[in-house]
């Protein structure tokens, strides 16, 4: 992701804000290929021969975002922690239907890596991650939408310390804590769990 494509994104926003008719069209084919990107990430640890593709992912996630005629977003962080957060609900929407249709046969837990999610096997327990998520979320909302902006919206550590208005050192903390947050909560293990992240720290 560039650094410093801001400008045109926030720009056209504001005009979608205002009415615009020709703005929301316009930012589609500035972000298309950033939301695909993100879409990608969220398709990483879907099993092979699964229905929904990066592609749909991101037109299922436009219809979403503007779908409402509303346009609540101030800037380009805040638009793609939005696209992030939708693309990672129908995943995992579409995760639960496939579960429940399964009645919840081969399900595996995740290891995580550096970049959050292992994608070695292509087995990720979305549901488990999405669990872990909401977890993180309710004990420690800033490292989590650290890992929203960081891994599922594509964000360099500058642009996510200018969204978030904290410095490059605390995005860096954060992301680091919630790495090991999150591979604690997967491994099924809160003592270790809580030993990591004060490693971390």
């Amino acid at each position: 992701m560039a650094e410093n494509p801001a400008q045109p994104v926030t720009q056209l926003l504001a005009a979608a804000r205002a009415g615009g008719e020709d703005a929301v069209a316009q930012l589609l084919d500035l972000v298309y290929a950033e939301l695909h990107a993100i879409a990608g990430r969220h398709m990483a640890g879907v099993p092979a021969g699964d229905t929904l593709q990066p592609t749909a992912l991101v037109h299922e996630a436009y219809l979403r975002l503007f779908g409402g005629g509303e346009v609540p977003w101030e800037d380009r962080a805040h638009f793609f922690f939005s696209a992030g957060r939708a693309m990672r609900d129908i995943v995992i929407e579409q995760a639960r239907r496939h579960a429940s249709a399964k009645r919840g046969g081969g399900r595996q837990r995740v290891d995580l890596d550096d970049a959050i999610v292992s994608t070695r096997d292509q087995a990720t327990d979305l549901m488990a991650l999405d669990e872990a998520l909401r977890q993180l979320e309710a004990t420690d909302a800033t490292s989590a939408q650290v890992v929203m902006l960081r891994y599922f919206a594509g964000l360099t550590v500058p642009e996510t310390a200018r969204a978030m208005g904290i410095s490059q050192a605390t995005v860096d903390r954060n992301w680091r804590y919630a790495r090991a947050s999150l591979r604690g909560r997967l491994r099924g293990d809160a003592a270790n769990a809580e030993r990591d992240r004060s490693d971390e720290r």
